[in-house]
């Protein structure tokens, strides 16, 4: 007996369609409007084909952008992600202090961006910042504005400092879900730490060290704030990442243009990563399912 479908349901979801189309669609259609089409001023736009998407592919100021993109989601992926899972298996696993410690971790993620630059801009300044005093004090020359190399440090560790308590959370969840059968199997069998690590707890932590790898790469690849406050990009270019440099470019020279095909080629970007990701999380599920 066929059974009546009944698409009532979808006036539940039409509320959230509204709200995603002026949000995101109607936003996403000007950019590409501006990206085909150039103006003299005064609202006079003509068609401009795919110039700006040729010229945006061929420059080198995106090249060098992305490539500094690339290479700090990379570094801070390399330390946020060991250092969360070493965190994790150090925590407590319950009572008072597994409550408290929960709590402290957290704290940074609650911070607003812009006062986590705030926070970093002051903590580095060599005369009221305690670690810029403190790196002067044991005579080493640092001086985030005017040197690239602490300049990255700077960023670098701040992003360590705010988002390695996420990786840390995520993976503290999936060492909690994993059964104690298999912990109680491994002290039978007299397993080494190690090898309780590398054949139960890395195994059954795959999914949720995926998810948090997808999470801080896509956040890293669109940081925007805290860089800019600390460092406003500078010194020169060395930290005028994807976003720093496509808003320089939309708001400080006002090439709507450029920076609207710039802008959609950044998104394309971060669409083929999180595709990526996707694909890869997926079937790893199929593996883990048979």
């Amino acid at each position: 007996m066929d059974k009546t479908q009944n698409n009532k349901a979808w006036f539940l979801v039409l509320p959230v369609l509204v709200l995603v189309a002026f949000s995101a669609v109607i936003p996403l259609m000007t950019v590409v409007n501006y990206s085909v089409q150039d103006t003299f001023g005064q609202n006079d736009f003509f068609w401009a084909g795919l110039s700006w998407f040729e010229d945006a592919i061929s420059s080198d100021r995106l090249h060098e952008a992305l490539w500094r993109q690339i290479l700090f989601s990379v570094i801070i992926l390399a330390i946020e992600v060991p250092l969360g899972i070493f965190i994790a298996m150090n925590m407590p696993k319950s009572g008072f202090w597994a409550s408290l410690v929960l709590i402290l971790m957290a704290l940074p993620l609650l911070i607003p961006f812009n006062v986590v630059g705030t926070i970093w801009q002051i903590f580095g300044r060599g005369d009221i910042g305690l670690l810029g005093h403190t790196l002067d004090a044991m005579g080493i020359d640092y001086n985030y504005t005017n040197d690239p190399i602490d300049a990255w440090f700077t960023v670098i560790i701040m992003d360590v400092w705010h988002w390695t308590s996420l990786v840390a959370l995520l993976a503290y969840a999936g060492l909690q879900s994993i059964p104690q059968a298999y912990y109680q199997a491994a002290r039978i069998d007299q397993a080494s730490r190690w090898s309780v690590f590398r054949y139960i707890e890395l195994p059954k932590l795959q999914g949720v060290l995926l998810i948090a790898v997808l999470l801080r790469f896509m956040d890293s690849f669109m940081i925007y704030t805290e860089p800019f406050v600390v460092t406003g990009g500078g010194p020169g270019n060395s930290t005028t990442f994807l976003s720093i440099d496509l808003v320089k470019q939309a708001t400080g020279q006002f090439d709507l243009g450029p920076a609207a095909a710039f802008s959609i080629i950044y998104f394309l970007v971060i669409l083929l990563i999180s595709w990526v990701f996707y694909t890869v999380m997926t079937n790893l599920d199929k593996q883990e399912t048979f």
